[in-house]
């Protein structure tokens, strides 16, 4: 008896609220139709089906509650398992169970949009018959004007449950049971069950987005590392607050906290400076070969907009752009990117745009005129770009990454004393995790472990096409924080 009250207890109000709710309307569902059928004749095949369609629809809604509340209780049990973090087939039975349940919160999401339609439609036929004085072409509320009391009483219940149950659903949630009736205020739990919310979410996202191979990965891959991550960010769960609690946190921190600053003395920027940067931002830009740009410069047609870029309208202009790694066959981001910066196609000498996490898209543009060779890096746009940016934990900095930033607070004498004493106590330098494996991967490619030099070293070294051009790297978003690192490399 006393296991049954606390299974009972688990159960949220807002469930047995909305359970009996849909109950209810399936019970109100028969004499509503019934007497309709019997005393107007208006009454045809399409009203019967509105209600059973709605009744059915009920039913559906509270089978997904009772299998909701099974696969949370299975889920919970496995987090609470004690060799939930050791036991790879515990792991993987863990992520079964919580996949399942998201299915089952998918589907009661679909059921709440249905029950939305229903809704707006019995509202918008009475607010008809209220204010334009119409009769309305449906029995069911013909029969709340035009029947006996028992029979007005029953469609009234009947048209008032249907109207805000499906917004008493959206607030409240798809959960049947309360998750701190398993897990309390241990902070292991809470972190294990939402990194396998993430988990499944970024996977079901990435499926979406056509990224299928995601979805079955059974190993801890760099999603699982994005999810952990996340999972760790809500751990203030586990002291019994709620996400509204911690947002409100946040805004008075920002709000009354005061920012460090790192030196007194800012180093003045130079208007030559400021005048490169402008000249070179629009190769950070044609970066986005892809549907981004489009997308916000022509919201209704963009695609063909996307289309004319990449010059599919011209294939027989193939031959004459160059080949970059990853490119369609009629070597569309070669074009796009050469259509936005106005140049000829022979200053695009190398470049990549096939995507997977932690390499980022680059295009190496050498400019004969300015005597520079351009690398312009992509930021976010594909969803393996995404992956990347929430590789965010912290990664130290190798000496090899800091190479080119140790030889210039070393070699230049403009910079204050003040700022190399603090480059200088501080023998461990950090940076997003995800950010310095694409820069690593990056030089890789542009330059490489050779003795003789990589594909830098063949343009601008001594006696080459480029011997004594400048070098400059630009990038925006994503882009931007990972040609800084290659940079100071």
């Amino acid at each position: 008896m006393a296991q049954f009250q606390t299974q009972i207890r688990r159960v949220r109000w807002s469930a047995w609220f909305l359970g009996a709710s849909n109950a209810l309307t399936v019970a109100l569902s028969v004499p509503v139709v019934l007497p309709a059928l019997a005393s107007l004749p208006s009454c045809g095949r399409a009203d019967v089906a509105a209600v059973s369609l709605i009744a059915l629809i009920s039913c559906a809604r509270i089978l997904a509650m009772v299998r909701i509340g099974f696969h949370q209780k299975a889920s919970a049990l496995t987090i609470l398992s004690p060799d939930s973090n050791s036991d790879p087939s515990i792991r993987q039975e863990r992520r079964r169970r919580y996949r399942n349940w998201l299915w089952w919160t998918r589907f009661a999401a679909v059921i709440t949009v249905l029950q939305f339609i229903g809704a707006a439609y019995y509202l918008f036929t009475l607010t008809k018959m209220v204010y334009q004085n119409a009769v309305s072409s449906s029995c069911v509320p013909e029969l709340f004007t035009s029947g006996i009391k028992w029979q007005r009483i029953t469609v009234f219940l009947f048209m008032s449950i249907v109207i805000y149950v499906a917004p008493v659903q959206f607030v409240t949630g798809s959960d049947v049971l309360r998750w701190r009736s398993f897990y309390s205020t241990e902070d292991y739990a809470w972190k294990a069950h939402y990194r396998e919310v993430f988990d499944n979410g970024i996977r079901q996202a990435l499926c979406c987005l056509g990224r299928f191979n995601y979805l079955s990965a059974l190993d801890e891959d760099e999603v699982y590392s994005v999810a952990e991550f996340l999972g760790d960010l809500v751990t203030y769960r586990a002291s019994g607050r709620g996400h509204l609690e911690f947002l409100a946190g946040l805004a008075l921190l920002h709000r009354y906290s005061s920012s460090s600053k790192l030196c007194e003395e800012p180093l003045p920027v130079p208007m030559e400076r400021i005048q490169e940067a402008g000249l070179f931002h629009p190769f950070a830009e044609a970066a986005y070969t892809g549907l981004l740009l489009d997308v916000g410069r022509n919201p209704l047609f963009f695609p063909l907009s996307w289309l004319r870029r990449q010059g599919i309208f011209s294939p027989w202009a193939r031959n004459s752009l160059p080949l970059l790694e990853g490119d369609n066959w009629w070597r569309g981001h070669a074009a796009a990117f050469l259509k936005y910066v106005e140049l000829a196609s022979d200053v695009l000498r190398k470049g990549r745009v096939n995507q997977e996490k932690c390499k980022a898209a680059y295009f190496i543009v050498v400019l004969h005129h300015l005597r520079t060779v351009v690398i312009a890096v992509r930021g976010t746009e594909t969803p393996e770009d995404l992956i990347t940016d929430g590789l965010c934990r912290e990664c130290s900095l190798c000496e090899g990454d800091l190479d080119g930033l140790v030889n210039f607070y070393h070699g230049d004498n403009h910079i204050p004393l003040s700022m190399k004493k603090i480059e200088a106590s501080s023998p461990v330098h950090y940076a997003h995790s995800g950010v310095v494996e694409a820069a690593r991967d990056l030089f890789m490619q542009i330059e490489g472990n050779s003795v003789d030099g990589g594909f830098l070293s063949s343009l601008l070294g001594s006696g080459c096409e480029c011997d004594g051009y400048s070098m400059r790297i630009v990038g925006h978003s994503l882009g931007g924080a990972i040609a800084a690192l290659l940079g100071i490399r």
